[in-house]
């Protein structure tokens, strides 16, 4: 059973921030995969951020590094994604996901690999 839970979207301006947070059940967060995902309106999904739970190993789109941040915490069970230096073409609505059942193996960075979404959060950034 997928347990991501999503929160932290709103609208913002650009340049401006924001950290959105995915809790998730302790079988789902253990030496897992968990990625950032995004969709546009009219646009395919994109990956933006993995993260290797067990090592803190992550992964960035071009698009996205050097203002994007991904990181865990293991007590929390919980991955987070601090975006700064917003801009227009962040706006999406942003998945949380990940590779179930976990395994070893794996390839975080391999945006295929990933079959088990969130709901989703809204980021808006207006210029």
């Amino acid at each position: 059973q997928v347990q991501l839970a999503e929160s932290g979207g709103g609208s913002v301006q650009a340049g401006g921030s924001l950290r959105l947070s995915c809790a998730a059940s302790t079988y789902t967060y253990n030496s897992n995969c968990l990625g950032w995902f995004r969709q546009a309106p009219g646009k395919e999904r994109e990956g933006v951020a993995t993260i290797l739970t067990s090592s803190g190993r992550t992964y960035y789109a071009d698009t996205v590094k050097g203002r994007f941040t991904i990181s865990r915490d293991n007590v929390k069970n919980t991955v987070y994604l601090q975006m700064n230096s917003l801009k227009p073409e962040d706006t999406a609505m942003y998945y949380c996901a990940t590779v179930l059942p976990p395994r070893g193996g794996v390839i975080c960075s391999v945006w295929s690999n990933y079959n088990s979404w969130g709901q989703g959060t809204q980021v808006t950034v207006s210029s």
